[in-house]
């Protein structure tokens, strides 16, 4: 990553999970990746994470944090007390929100309620025309009268989203400089997000508010507790896939609500371009949840994304996310029907075989057909209790009067996940044009390995990579990433046959000013990668397509719309609507072609004697060849039934499968 003009210590990237928090880092003696896990502390995620620290240096360092924090916020809807000003007769806006319903036939549905509940939305009076004209200005008396208002409400955050400030946001700073007296985090639109579309804009600036002082006050407590050795130095993974300092991360944490999971596909490329692949599907099953994004042949961004129901319209790596994982809880449903997630054991009390759990979970079922390793689990620094699993599991059936033998059992929940998880990857291909066959699947997370095959043959995707520190590739890919800074503006301009070069270059140059200014205020070094590209659409389409700038712009949309839709229009008129940049600080080249060396779990898995178990494969019990991976040898082929065990997961290859070593160090599977 690029260098701020201090000096720089060791640099830590950190992923905190529902149920494990994972470190990479490169040691400074031998230039090799590191790897250490933790259990989470979900009551307070900064305990994991300065446990950990203290065990993998004394001396200074600098911290490359995802974070969950704003996503359980939303989730559990416990952010901040907020108050939303906007412009007067405009105050439901978010409550009206758009008229598409997510259920069509489903007459009893409840739609999400609003952050900003009735009494504290409060309107201004004031006008700005779609072109940015002052139609009604703001007056000294409104502004003290809303003062007062926005006073009596007692909110902990403010979010300004007023009628077209992206087009001027004079009358928005008006009202941001009178409020300012009050000493509360304020969260303004023009700011944030100066794009059309008031529904998503406005949500977009609330959600901002409602988490900022949650994370803002996560994250200073977390540099407090990590002390001198950290002062300065932490910074936070962008759901756009950048990192970006914690006083950023602090003013606008809408920008990390997919933290982890966009770390995780900045990783899955980096390992999948290490062995030749470059359109890829990651798929990261951890101990909550699963996370699943398509990228062909680079990384693109969404600006569309909902979160608890809720849009939000920065810029954000296009994933999609399941509640299956590891942790999820296996249950029966009133009609007896075997369910599965997404409510999720977490770190607390975890699965039954971690020792408190008493409910079964995907973990659990995986150790009872066999496909987990009782005392390989983390290296060997942790054994799983299979006796108290199938005891307490046992107990669990006859108490959900559930005739099932236990292996039937375990095999069905595994089942169950394997299809919810498959549909997931359905969702991001097929559903959107992209046949999965033309795709490498990257398996990764704690718990990738042990379902990859199983989706890969229902989906005839014919390659598996199974990365270095498959368990810990989110915190590889933060580790990877590089300082990322977006900005956007609508402009809504008509062309038909010319793009406007000229005005063009000129809003371009202002989005340029801003990144540098930007860059500049944080102290980094060096000049900056520029990605310039533009929305485009149809003159009456409701949506656009994104496409790079180029001296062919129209023919690229054409193109693109021909690729998508199946048609286009030479001769219709086209509507240039926003503008966006994004500016890239390159991260240092990472040692991710090398076979890593471990903690010291790893070596115990290493020094392991070769072993054989029972694994539960189609109904049958199989004799299965069981390795460490650092056993493997490097272009030589192993043929299936086999299991691999590491420090940070497990991967296991039904029989009829392929299995080798390339040279990067990463496991590829051919189905």
């Amino acid at each position: 990553m690029p260098t701020p003009r201090r000096s720089e210590p060791l640099r830590i990237a950190i992923d905190t999970g529902g149920t494990f928090t994972d470190c990479v880092w490169i040691d400074p003696a031998t230039r090799r990746l590191r790897m250490l896990k933790v259990f989470s502390t979900p009551a307070d995620p900064s305990a994991a994470i300065v446990g950990a620290l203290n065990k993998i240096t004394s001396g200074d360092f600098l911290l490359l944090h995802g974070t969950t924090v704003g996503t359980n916020t939303l989730l559990e809807r416990k952010g901040a007390r907020t108050a939303l000003v906007t412009t007067a007769g405009f105050e439901d806006a978010i409550e009206i929100g758009r008229q598409a319903r997510p259920k069509l036939y489903d007459f009893f549905f409840d739609r999400i309620e609003p952050l900003v509940p009735k009494d504290l939305r409060l309107g201004v009076n004031e006008r700005i025309s779609a072109e940015g004209t002052v139609i009604i200005a703001t007056t000294n008396e409104e502004l003290s009268r809303l003062a007062r208002r926005v006073s009596e409400t007692h909110p902990q955050a403010i979010a300004i989203s007023l009628l077209f400030s992206f087009a001027n946001p004079v009358n928005e700073k008006a009202v941001s400089r009178a409020l300012g007296p009050l000493n509360l985090p304020l969260s303004i639109s023009h700011e944030i997000l100066p794009e059309f579309r008031e529904y998503e804009r406005t949500s977009t600036v609330v959600i901002n508010a409602y988490l900022q002082p949650v994370v803002e006050t996560y994250l200073e407590r977390l540099e407090q507790s990590c002390g001198k050795k950290v002062a300065g130095k932490v910074f936070v993974m962008q759901s756009s896939g950048g990192i970006t300092p914690l006083s950023t991360a602090s003013r606008e944490p809408v920008r990390t609500v997919l933290s982890g999971p966009a770390g995780g596909v900045v990783g899955a490329v980096t390992a999948a371009r290490a062995s030749g692949f470059h359109n890829v599907i990651a798929f990261d099953m951890g101990g909550t949840s699963t996370d699943v994004s398509l990228v062909e042949g680079k990384i693109k961004l969404a600006t569309d994304a909902q979160i608890a129901g809720l849009p939000i319209s920065v810029p954000m790596l296009d994933i999609h996310t399941v509640g299956a994982g590891g942790g999820s809880l296996a249950r029966f449903d009133r009609a007896g029907v075997l369910r599965v997630g997404p409510e999720s054991a977490g770190a607390d009390p975890g699965p039954i075989c971690y020792g408190r759990g008493t409910q079964p979970t995907v973990t659990d079922a995986n150790l009872l057909v066999g496909r987990l390793q009782p005392t390989r689990f983390l290296g060997g620094e942790f054994n799983l209790d299979l006796d108290r699993t199938r005891a307490v599991t046992k107990e669990w059936l006859k108490k959900q009067a559930s005739s099932l033998a236990l292996g039937k059992f375990a095999a069905g929940v595994v089942r169950v996940v394997n299809a919810a998880m498959e549909k997931a990857i359905r969702v991001v291909s097929i559903e959107r044009g992209r046949d999965p066959r033309h795709f490498a699947l990257v398996a990764f997370g704690g718990a990738g390995g042990l379902h990859a095959c199983a989706l890969a043959e229902a989906l005839r995707i014919p390659h598996i990579i199974v990365p270095v520190f498959p368990g810990a590739l989110s915190a590889l890919g933060i580790l990877a990433s590089d300082v990322v800074k977006d900005y956007s503006r609508t402009l809504l301009w008509r062309i038909s046959e010319q793009v406007p070069d000229t005005k063009l270059a000129q809003e371009f140059s202002e989005l340029e000013r801003s990144a540098g200014r930007d860059l500049r205020t944080e102290s980094w070094q060096g000049t900056p990668t520029l990605e310039r590209s533009v929305d485009l659409r149809y003159k009456g389409q409701g949506y656009e397509l994104n496409i790079p700038l180029s001296k062919n712009l129209l023919l690229d949309f054409f193109k693109e719309h021909q690729r998508r839709y199946g048609y286009t229009h030479r001769n219709r008129e086209i509507e240039l609507v926003t503008i966006r940049l994004r500016a890239t600080m390159r991260s240092r080249t990472m040692p991710l072609g090398t076979a890593p060396l471990g903690r010291s779990g790893e070596a115990k898995a290493a020094a392991a004697p070769r072993s054989e178990a029972a694994v539960f494969f189609e109904g049958k019990n199989l004799k299965t060849r069981v390795y460490s991976r650092e056993e493997l040898r490097s272009g030589k082929t192993y043929r299936g039934p086999v299991i691999i065990t590491e420090y940070s997961a497990t991967t296991v290859i039904p029989p009829g499968k392929r299995l080798r070593m390339d040279k990067a160090g990463n496991l590829i599977v051919s189905m």
